[in-house]
């Protein structure tokens, strides 16, 4: 712990505040203010037990706490440090990814993976057409600011956009092509944790056990299903909120 770090003052706490939401709110104005950034350590148990002059178990609660929310990362054996911010993706609408990262000030690039048609047979997506029917397939990387965020897997009736085989899917990206030429009125999804495979893994670049989180979406227009995605980003670096009015 650096003696910068161990020379900021705990702030006064909160009429009636416990103990551990006074450390916890002082730790978070502290990262909000900037004295601490992503991968900065910032106070182990023993030094808030001094500063604060609390019982172990306190600061215990309060490291504890905002580990869970994410706001600090725990590593075993070396400290406690700032966590990376979770990107945050809106659900309740079909928004593309490209969106999600510009709103956020960010640049976003796509690599696309793979582009081909498919027998329904030969996939697994839930569009409702028969075995023999085409349906179009493509894989795209989405990174944030160089860093891989998503890997969209994305099949898609041929009946709804015939042309889709001949874009260009590291200009405009799969979603942005489909809310143009044939707006999604309709919407079903679902989100899981999993663990990723190798590929996966390798792609987001993942560490050894980091989870993911997998949002699958199927679309209609006009009155056909139109695509079935399936969306996977890093667990530890993404979250999806969602408001409804």
């Amino acid at each position: 712990m650096s003696n910068q770090a161990l020379s900021l003052r705990p702030s006064a706490a909160l009429p009636g505040e416990p103990a551990y939401t006074h450390i916890k709110r002082w730790l978070g104005e502290r990262i909000a203010a900037g004295d601490w950034r992503e991968g900065d350590q910032v106070p182990s148990e023993a030094d808030l037990v001094r500063m604060f002059g609390v019982s172990r178990m306190t600061a215990h609660r309060a490291l504890r706490e905002l580990t869970a929310d994410r706001v600090l990362r725990r590593v075993q054996g070396l400290g406690t440090f700032v966590a990376p911010p979770k990107l945050a993706a809106t659900l309740l609408a079909v928004r593309s990814i490209r969106e999600e990262v510009l709103a956020r000030g960010h640049r976003h690039s796509a690599e696309v993976l793979a582009l081909r048609r498919l027998r329904m047979r030969d996939c697994d997506a839930p569009l409702g057409l028969p075995s023999e029917a085409t349906v179009f397939h493509s894989q795209v990387l989405h990174r944030e600011d160089g860093a891989p965020i998503q890997l969209e897997d994305r099949w898609v009736n041929p009946a709804v956009a015939p042309l889709y085989l001949e874009q260009d899917f590291s200009v405009e990206t799969p979603g942005e092509y489909l809310l143009r030429i044939a707006p999604a009125p309709r919407a079903e999804y679902s989100i899981e944790a999993q663990v990723a495979n190798r590929k996966v893994s390798r792609l987001l670049k993942l560490k050894p056990g980091e989870p993911c989180l997998v949002l699958s979406r199927t679309t209609w227009s006009r009155e056909l299903p139109a695509a079935f995605a399936r969306f996977v980003h890093p667990g530890t670096r993404y979250s999806f909120t969602g408001r409804i009015e």
